[in-house]
């Protein structure tokens, strides 16, 4: 196999959903000997909904915070295998910046998780997935969560 990977691109909202493709890239790295590149995109998408003074703040410093431990979440399980991983927190609308980080950095493969965590979530995640993988120029790699909904 010519094509190589040296950079994934493993998107996560930090969610239990997500926890499968973060393994699967992990371990993808592992047995490539890539580099890991662990996103998690502070949504604006929410700010336009929401009046700009009301806990908007508090809102957008929790998104942040959430963030960060996803990313830490990804640097662990890649620490426990020897795979290196930069964490990268983006800010804006999740599927123009996965897909446009994707193109500029030149990542070869981006993995995404396929839903968060309620009915909305999943909803709105589903929507983010299907669109990535419509525009995304780098081959997507999408991993379903294992959990089941009990009805």
């Amino acid at each position: 196999m010519g094509n190589s990977f040296k950079k994934i691109m493993i998107a996560t909202d930090g969610s239990e959903n997500t926890k499968n493709s973060v393994e699967s890239g992990i371990e993808l790295a592992r047995q490539t000997g890539a580099t890991v590149y662990a996103t998690y995109v502070v949504s604006t998408d929410y700010y336009s909904s929401i009046a700009m003074d009301i806990g908007w703040e508090t809102m957008y410093e929790g998104l942040k915070k959430e963030g960060r431990e996803a990313l830490r979440f990804v640097e662990n399980a890649g620490k426990a295998v020897g795979v290196p991983v930069e964490p990268v927190l983006l800010e804006g609308h999740p599927v123009f910046e996965i897909v446009d980080f994707a193109k500029k950095e030149e990542m070869d493969l981006v993995i995404l998780g396929t839903h968060g965590r309620t009915g909305l979530d999943k909803l709105l995640l589903g929507s983010v997935a299907g669109n990535i993988v419509k525009h995304c120029k780098v081959p997507v790699m999408v991993v379903r969560s294992e959990e089941r909904s009990e009805d």
